[in-house]
């Protein structure tokens, strides 16, 4: 059956369109001319039309029926050629074979239900395992590419929707066998891998300071370098501990000279000098000679290692893909600095004062620690240059190492949705099992059906069907005949023998085309599909009709909603719009003891400012009578056009008060007692009547809406003075 369907963007139908839903078996659908009627019609005859592209139709699980539609289009489509397609029904089937049939389509029917059932269930449980899926989904998204897209984002280039992450990250959940690696880790390495034009970087050049240890061991700095003490004046250089002042006295006594540097008289004998020379040997000489080598290769030393460490700190300072320890190795270098500085300082005290004996701090540890951070820039260097030399290789492995570490840290929810997806895909499977067994057996049992029917169908009771009513009903000039030369065509023929169908009645042919349409809901023209089940849709049937033929087709139509209701035939859903308000009582009246049926729905289409609407009843027939509906226009005023309120008024006034009560306009007028509602009475009636005869002018037409509730008030108040507010009450059912 057809669940609901959407029109929108044609005709009277707007942007905003129209919907039905949770249609029935049996629908009811009333509008005035021009309310839209015919587009729903065609559009359920043909909703793949291009004009149809904003419109929706939505069938009940999913499977649509054929669709036979009655309306002015099927008329001129099925006569006006001169002959008219044969329709196949259960012809001259017997009893038995009719039960046969019957009770085979009553188990397709059943096939039917259980299949709709299943299939259901089918959907309940796919629509359970795509929630599922999309949760899933989502929540991976979330919490693993978000939360790793500005570490990793290369890594997961190429799975970068929601969809294609997920599907990727189960796919390696199941297969990765990479070495799992810890973040900080694969952070550094992808900053290298992934890094664009990435280059190989150049080693730091290894320092050697032993030479700078070996001077600051040695033995020298500790000795107190003096002259030797058995020389006449030496225990008194000593004993007044002159050394060093007499030693830096000594450069100044000139070879032909006399004269003492200290006291500058006449005491320098050869004797004196021979004394000095004996007290400053040749082993003070040399270590003099040690001390002040070993103090100009020590600055020399410090200077060029300080020198080259200071270039690694600026190098380095300006490498942004240093891998040195910079701060503490820029700390390590200004220790190492103030240490051999003070250094340079003791040796040059040294120099100056050889009889000082002084130790110098040790600086092997800072150059240890130094050589270290070196050494580990270098190992960091060398892991990157092999990365950069194999880069391809490293890339692909740096890649399922991150998917490695992802689903790892991921793998209790992957698994609690795995788990969950299993058992819903087993259901999935099962349940499709068991409809495509269904489908089979439906399949099967549809052919048997074919092949039983095939044996019994034909043409001419449809034939015969139609010419019996016609007969029935008096239409005894005319009649369907087989067409000559032509196999299961037919042509309308008079008495005399002449062809009738040009000088048919517009209401005679209204009738016999009708009478055709419900030949062909009951059959078709192709013997293979006369049992499939359909969808009928009648637009209209009336028109051009007398009452009694309308009463025809209305008893027609009524027994077909019969056979619907009682699940029988294979008419499934039926779909009546008319405008006749007589027909549409006839048509949908049951009898007055019968409870609402749940199987009905009732809709008016009303077109407001050229705009179409719809308003669904549900079980409630809104069409009762033409008076009530004339109330039922005034409870809707807010649907309707402000321009159609007087009339509908005039017509009650009309139909209660003059026509049933006898009530003159004046007589109404009278009933007021205040002079002031006498003239609002009376000018009501007089807008009335003016409203309802003649087309409003310019004044009418500018503010209408302004009006209306004050004549609303006045049209109650008429009821209220002639005493008959009860029945205005009940019908504009006011509690």
């Amino acid at each position: 059956m057809i669940q609901e369907f959407t029109i929108k963007n044609i005709a009277t139908y707007n942007e905003s369109g129209v919907k039905f839903t949770n249609l029935r078996k049996i629908n009811f659908i009333y509008g005035s001319n021009g309310s839209g009627k015919t587009t729903v019609s065609k559009f359920l005859a043909f909703p793949q039309n291009e004009d149809y592209t904003d419109s929706e139709l939505i069938w009940e699980n999913n499977m649509p029926l054929n669709t036979l539609v009655y309306n002015r289009q099927f008329k001129e489509e099925n006569f006006g050629k001169g002959t008219i397609n044969g329709v196949f029904t259960l012809g001259h089937a017997t009893k038995d074979e009719l039960e046969i049939i019957e009770s085979k389509k009553k188990g397709l029917s059943t096939l039917t239900e259980e299949g709709k059932k299943q299939k259901g269930s089918l959907e309940k449980l796919k629509s359970d395992l795509k929630i599922c899926q999309e949760n899933f989904r989502d929540k991976t998204w979330q919490k693993v590419y978000k939360k790793y897209e500005n570490n990793f984002k290369e890594a997961f280039r190429g799975y970068l929707y929601k969809q294609t992450f997920m599907d990727k990250l189960l796919e390696e959940y199941g297969n990765n066998s990479s070495e799992i690696i810890e973040f900080e880790q694969l952070l550094e390495k992808s900053k290298i891998v992934f890094k664009k034009n990435v280059q190989s970087l150049s080693l730091l050049p290894l320092v050697n300071g032993n030479e700078l240890d070996v001077i600051e061991q040695n033995e020298i700095w500790d000795k107190k370098i003096i002259g030797h003490a058995d020389v006449n004046i030496g225990n008194l250089i000593q004993r007044l501990n002159i050394n060093d002042w007499v030693n830096e006295g000594r450069k100044y006594i000139q070879k032909d000279n006399h004269t003492c540097p200290f006291c500058q008289k006449e005491t320098v004998t050869e004797e004196f000098r021979k004394q000095l020379e004996l007290y400053f040997n040749e082993t003070f000489t040399a270590n003099i000679q040690t001390v002040q080598s070993l103090g100009e290769k020590y600055v020399a030393v410090s200077t060029e290692l300080i020198s080259l460490l200071e270039s690694i700190s600026e190098r380095e300072r300006q490498n942004p893909e240093s891998k040195l320890n910079k701060d503490l190795y820029d700390a390590t270098l200004k220790t190492l600095n103030g240490t051999v500085a003070g250094n340079k300082e003791y040796i040059h005290n040294k120099q100056k004062e050889p009889s000082r004996s002084i130790n110098l701090v040790s600086t092997m540890e800072l150059q240890e620690k130094l050589k270290c951070l070196i050494t580990a820039a270098n190992q960091e260097i060398s892991k990157h240059n092999r990365l950069v030399e194999n880069l391809h290789h490293e890339r692909q492995k740096l890649i399922m190492q991150v998917w490695k570490f992802v689903t790892v840290e991921y793998q209790d929810e992957i698994k609690s949705y795995l788990e969950e997806e299993k058992k819903l895909m087993a259901g999935v499977n099962g349940l499709e099992k068991k409809v495509a067994r269904l489908r089979e057996d439906y399949a099967a049992l549809n052919g048997e059906i074919s092949r039983l029917t095939q044996n019994v169908t034909s043409v001419q009771p449809s034939i015969d069907e139609i010419n019996r009513i016609l007969r029935l009903y008096g239409f005894t000039n005319f009649q369907i005949v087989p067409a000559s030369g032509y196999e299961n065509q037919y042509q309308i023929q008079r008495e005399n023998g002449t062809l009738a169908e040009t000088t048919l009645s517009e209401g005679e042919i209204t009738f016999i085309t009708f009478l055709y349409f419900m030949q062909l809901a009951k059959g078709s023209i192709d013997k293979e599909r006369i049992m499939e089940d359909r969808v009928v849709v009648i637009d209209d049937p009336v028109g051009s009709l007398d009452g009694n033929v309308l009463f025809i087709v209305s008893s027609l139509i009524k027994e077909m909603i019969k056979q619907i209701k009682n699940n029988a035939g294979n008419i499934k859903q039926l779909i009546v719009l008319t405008h006749n308000i007589y027909f549409h009582k006839e048509v949908s009246f049951v009898d007055g003891r019968t409870s609402k049926n749940k199987s009905t729905y009732y809709w008016i289409l009303r077109k407001t400012d050229n705009v179409t609407s719809v308003k669904g009843y549900e079980m409630e027939n809104p069409i009762v009578s033409s008076y009530e509906l004339l109330w039922k226009e005034l409870q809707e005023r807010d649907n309707n056009s402000g321009l159609t309120i007087q009339n509908t008024m005039r017509r009650i006034i009309e139909n209660y008060f003059k026509i049933l009560g006898k009530f003159g306009d004046d007589e109404l007028i009278h009933t007021f007692t205040n002079p002031q509602e006498q003239e609002i009475c009376r000018s009501l009636i007089c807008r009335v009547n003016d409203g309802s005869h003649c087309l409003p002018d310019d004044l009418y037409v500018e503010a209408p809406c302004d009006t209306i509730a004050k004549y609303f008030e006045v049209f109650r108040k008429i009821f209220e003075k002639t005493g008959h507010i009860a029945h205005y009450n009940m019908m504009m059912e006011v509690k």
